[in-house]
């Protein structure tokens, strides 16, 4: 997608969406390689042992999936669900459902019985293609019929892709729901060729000689999905595949260095796992990382782990990859996030709509390929996301010389004493002190200042709880940040509550606050 440029101007100069009209993910995440290089090697599945599975193998594998689907009456449009981990079948099924010009349903296995039927339900998708595991978590669902590729005979001959268009219903991507009920937002095939060029810039130019990629997400959740796993098998980079039942440093480290693994995606929790064990990681070309800001202490450690620079990119399942860094093309600026990706036109609206200078509301122009069609089912709640040509991301940010420096979630922003302050930078602040392994910032309703900011704190192993540590983290801040945005309140924790993908939950940390403040 992205022409080699030796400046961010020209790359933005030189680049073109060309979307055709006629699109389908199929044809270019595997029936086009297969035509091409069909012993390529697509997907290095380490599940039981290694196992390279090659995009001829991969092709055989969606049509036969497909000829299942079509033979139990999957037709165009209709939905159907993806429960399985990381694994060859994984990627088969999405193309397989993609060949038929029906919707896939990335879903999640830990996903408990309501998760999993309220999505179910709420899609409408009758057939949920999963493995054994997977089967146990559907069974108390009666009006799904699960189907388990290694189960059943599937027909052994060529399934013709369908002919869609690049705006045509091909995948419904639920929110982890951080700010609400979790809402599907609905994709068309372009959306992979939407996230190609923040995915090269994040690797800075992936696809490079001897590219491998790997993340310890899911590939339920976009991040794994559309950040990792299809862009590898468009770009024609191979895929590491291995299921983690939760992310553990050794195995991660083990698995970098036996599969020849050049390029990770690290969510922000992975990484501070693997700064907190001082690991070391050599030999990779390129390192991303997504999901909340990181900060210029994680940067720091980052150049020292892996002797290269960690790459941030921003956006969210509504539309992803929009902004990144590419450490390769210009240098970074601490605390902020990176600059507008080649084709996604980014503002910061004022109170009035309008771009500006100031903080504001981070929003994304109308035409970005990697934009959603809109929420499943609720034609409202997709208007509410939009302000004429501009979709909201709810996020607040602010420019700094051409950069995007994130603030905070539009609902996580502190007013204290008639101060605007971003939990953001407080909780990188803490996170540099030697005792801190990981923090959640929100604001406590006040009646004097209207919020105070209120840390909740998960100590290291070694260090103590005690009123003398939480005021030398107060100080720590007071004396890094400003004198009224340091936090006066800490409360030590041995867990913070998270999303399945490793976010901090805000809402629940400002409930508790909010509780805290009325007893």
């Amino acid at each position: 997608m992205l022409t080699p440029a030796t400046s961010y101007d020209a790359l933005c100069d030189a680049f073109d969406w060309a979307l055709p009209d006629r699109l389908n993910m199929a044809v270019q995440v595997c029936d086009s390689w297969a035509d091409e290089a069909p012993d390529r090697v697509a997907i290095i599945d380490l599940n039981s042992g290694r196992d390279d599975v090659t995009y001829a193998r991969l092709r055989r594998m969606a049509d036969a999936l497909a000829h299942g689907l079509v033979a139990r009456g999957v037709q165009r449009g209709d939905r159907v669900g993806v429960l399985r981990s990381q694994d060859a079948w994984c990627a088969a099924c999405h193309i397989a459902i993609w060949k038929i010009g029906a919707i896939s349903i990335p879903l999640f296995k830990l996903f408990k019985k309501a998760a999993l039927k309220s999505r179910v339900r709420d899609a409408g998708a009758r057939i949920v293609v999963t493995d054994e595991d997977g089967d146990a978590l559907l069974a108390p669902l009666a009006e799904v019929e699960p189907l388990i590729p290694e189960r059943v005979d599937l027909p052994d001959w060529a399934f013709e892709t369908v002919d869609t268009g690049a705006e045509d219903p091909a995948v419904l991507i639920y929110t982890s729901g951080t700010t609400g009920s979790p809402k599907g937002a609905l994709h068309a095939h372009r959306v992979l060729t939407g996230h190609l060029p923040g995915v090269e810039l994040s690797h800075d130019f992936l696809g490079q000689p001897e590219d491998c990629l790997w993340t310890p997400a899911d590939w339920a959740w976009i991040g794994g999905l559309f950040d990792v796993l299809m862009p590898g098998l468009a770009l024609g980079v191979p895929v590491v595949a291995a299921r983690m039942a939760k992310f553990d440093v050794d195995t991660c480290m083990n698995l970098i260095e036996e599969s020849s693994v050049r390029n990770v995606f690290f969510p922000p929790t992975a990484l501070r796992m693997l700064k907190a064990a001082e690991c070391h990681i050599p030999g990779l070309r390129s390192v991303a990382s997504g999901g909340e800001p990181l900060g210029a202490e994680m940067l720091d450690w980052g150049r020292q782990a892996f002797g290269l620079t960690i790459n941030e990119f921003y956006g969210q399942t509504e539309c992803n990859m929009v902004a990144s860094s590419a450490a390769s093309l210009f240098a970074p600026v601490g605390g902020c996030i990176g600059r507008a990706v080649p084709g996604h036109d980014l503002a910061v609206l004022d109170e009035d709509g309008q771009p500006s200078e100031t903080e504001g509301d981070i929003a994304i122009k109308r035409g970005s390929a990697s934009m959603m069609l809109g929420y499943w089912n609720r034609p409202q709640a997709t208007e509410d996301k939009y302000r004429g040509e501009w979709m909201l991301t709810g996020d607040r940010g602010v420019w700094q010389d051409g950069y995007l420096r994130f603030v905070g979630r539009e609902d996580d922003v502190i007013t204290s004493s008639g101060y605007r302050i971003g939990p953001a930078e407080i909780e990188d602040c803490l996170l540099k002190h030697p005792s801190v392994a990981t923090v959640g910032v929100v604001g406590k309703p006040c009646d004097l200042r209207t919020e105070i900011v209120k840390a909740y704190v998960v100590l290291k192993h070694g260090f103590d709880a005690s009123d003398l540590q939480a005021e030398e983290l107060k100080c720590f801040v007071k004396d890094r940040l400003a004198s009224y945005s340091y936090p006066r309140e800490i409360s030590f924790e041995m867990t913070l509550p998270m999303t399945v993908t490793g976010k901090i939950i805000r809402k629940e940390l400002k409930a508790r606050a909010a509780k805290e403040a009325h007893q």
